[in-house]
């Protein structure tokens, strides 16, 4: 069934702008920044719309009290030209990049960049450290799940428990994660162990609207 039957106009809204909100701040706006946006006058009607796309499985509530998307607003889930990847933050905050709360919701990305049969996630860059590489403040990547990586390519990486995007070099039995900056002040971090490659970046996106 696709999103403009199984929702109304009013909940389409109210999910566009749920969506838009994790993918610029990180986060589900609160009932009454929601209610802001849908011109309403009151907060018990934010409420109720919250509670209506809860119950049609589009949000759900998690322990902490945030909501997880989980449904796309323009085409959802079940689209037979996309596939449902997961956003995540920023960093991994001291737990696995994919567990349950470090997931802000899922996102319809097309299958031309997104194959069916592989594993992908969607990850906020922050800073300018691979802005020569196309990635700049603020844009999406497209990162494909995979433990190991080639020669230059554009790797997300866990170290000490924080994510970072960085171009992956070996050389002398040392791993190399390069940045990519107009910055001077970025420099190459040189591992041999303590890191994981999460994945590499498949695709920039600089707009998710």
């Amino acid at each position: 069934m696709r999103a403009k039957e199984r929702f109304s106009q009013k909940q389409l809204e109210a999910l566009k702008h749920i969506r838009n909100w994790l993918v610029r701040q990180g986060r589900a706006p609160s009932v009454r920044e929601l209610m802001t946006a849908l011109a309403y006058k009151s907060p018990r009607s934010a409420q109720d719309i919250l509670e209506q796309l809860r119950a049609k499985g589009a949000i759900r509530k998690l322990p902490s009290g945030e909501y997880q998307l989980m449904s796309d607003p323009d085409l959802g889930p079940l689209h037979p030209q996309t596939v449902s990847v997961p956003l995540v933050g920023t960093a991994a905050c001291g737990g696995p990049m994919l567990a349950e709360e470090n997931i802000e919701g899922y996102i319809s990305v097309s299958t031309a960049i997104a194959r069916p049969g592989r594993k992908y996630f969607l990850l906020r860059a922050r800073g300018d450290s691979m802005d020569k590489a196309g990635i700049r403040d603020g844009d999406m990547v497209l990162v494909r799940q995979q433990p190991t990586a080639d020669q230059g390519d554009r790797v997300v990486a866990l170290i000490d428990q924080e994510a970072t995007i960085k171009e992956y070099r070996r050389a002398n039995g040392m791993v190399v994660l390069r940045p990519r900056s107009s910055n001077p002040r970025h420099r190459p971090i040189l591992l041999t162990k303590d890191f994981r490659v999460q994945g590499v970046v498949e695709a920039v996106v600089s707009n998710l609207e």
